[in-house]
């Protein structure tokens, strides 16, 4: 090979280097910034190919999609005073490229670690707000809101966007467990308490209606009766009254008869008078006469 067909070959591989050097890509999962001797001299590229100047100007590179921060649950306390771990998870992204490298020297690492004390911040400051009702049902929502929007503006210094703020899960403490169970048995039982005794009261005066309704059924029956009986007494006067005044001595003769039959009615009975007794008046008249 001549001297001269070796000169080509360096001129066109320095050349090739050198356009090498000067190209770059960025695509759609990316976003790029272009330093020159350490100040950022353009941003914001389009996807495609793009041009620098090789050893003086240089690019840094940064995933456009969204990034997550899953750390070690949190441990936390509530208004109360009561200790939750705390399980979260963050969905972030960058959404301006210069300040993020500005802010954290382009290190991913580094930004999850200051984004996660900034979340942790917020975390804890939220949960210090409410109670442990409030902090694990009616107001998980709120919390969530309420905890993006508080260390939003914070990361917003960095150059980055916090997307979404999830609270996967919320643990009692062993200790706090245990005294939020007794205060739900405690709970229980008193409602427990305050049923029976409604029970008892709604028992007590269900029997009071009953007796009094008992009360005066038997008043009124007591009286209905003792009206009818009333009436059949009269009525009986007057139907022997006027069988006395028909034939007072057919009257007499019935009388006497009924005597008997209470008298001696009974197996056994035994009667000691005199034969000649008016009470065996029509006994001894066997011929029927008076």
């Amino acid at each position: 090979m001549s001297n001269g067909v070796f000169r080509i070959l360096v001129v066109l591989g320095i050349g090739a280097l050198l356009l090498s050097l000067s190209v770059f890509t960025v695509n759609e999962r990316e976003r790029a910034i272009k330093l020159q001797l350490g100040q950022v001299v353009q941003s914001e590229y389009d996807p495609g190919l793009h041009w620098k100047i090789p050893f003086v100007q240089n690019v840094h590179k940064f995933p456009r999609r969204i990034l997550t921060i899953q750390d070690r649950p949190e441990r936390v306390f509530t208004a109360e005073k009561k200790a939750l771990q705390v399980d979260f998870f963050v969905k972030w992204r960058i959404v301006e490229p210069v300040k993020f490298y500005t802010s954290t020297g382009g290190s991913l690492q580094l930004a999850d670690g200051r984004l996660s004390e900034i979340i942790k911040n917020a975390v804890v400051t939220e949960f210090g707000k409410r109670t442990v009702a409030e902090a694990i049902s009616v107001e998980r929502v709120d919390l969530m809101r309420d905890m993006l929007v508080n260390a939003a503006g914070t990361a917003e210094d960095l150059g980055v966007e916090l997307v979404d703020f999830r609270v996967k899960q919320v643990e009692l403490m062993e200790d706090v467990r245990q005294a939020v169970y007794a205060q739900m048995s405690a709970e229980r039982q008193r409602v427990a308490t305050e049923l029976r005794a409604e029970g008892r009261a709604d028992a007590d005066r269900i029997e009071a209606e009953a007796d009094r309704e008992r009360t005066v059924i038997l008043a009124d029956a007591r009286r209905d009766s003792e009206k009818l009986r009333g009436e059949g007494d009269a009525r009986a006067a007057e139907i022997y009254a006027e069988a006395y005044n028909r034939d007072p001595e057919f009257y007499a003769f019935y009388r006497s008869i009924n005597a008997y039959k209470q008298s001696m009615g009974n197996s056994g009975d035994l009667l000691v008078l005199d034969p000649s007794n008016e009470f065996f008046r029509y006994l001894n008249q066997s011929d029927g006469t008076p």
